[in-house]
């Protein structure tokens, strides 16, 4: 390889590097500014609190689940598991990402 080339290569993934490496910083920043005892076990927080999520008179979240294409009212874990979680059933492998990530719908 022409070494003009290689040291150009290198450079560009070197600065790609530090780019990912300060995003990465300032979202872990962010993410712990905006939700300061997230990771505390003490802080004594529901799932649907922790996740933000509506919740019925009980503390239930109230969500609308992907598998039945119905609005439903169930416990969620501290990790963000709905009680209704089926492990082996890809619907509710994505209703549990989205609600970890935020984007679960809801009533």
């Amino acid at each position: 390889m022409d070494d003009g080339l290689e040291r150009a290569l290198r450079r560009g993934l070197r600065r790609a590097g530090r780019e990912f490496e300060t995003a990465r910083r300032a979202y872990r920043s962010g993410v712990e500014d905006a939700d300061p005892g997230a990771d505390d076990p003490a802080a004594d927080r529901s799932g649907a609190d922790r996740f933000d999520l509506p919740t019925d008179a009980d503390g239930n979240a109230r969500i609308v689940c992907r598998r039945h294409a119905e609005t439903r009212a169930v416990p969620v874990a501290e990790d963000g598991t709905p009680a209704c979680f089926d492990a082996d059933h890809p619907d509710c492998a994505g209703c549990l990402e989205d609600v970890r990530e935020g984007r679960i719908e809801t009533w």
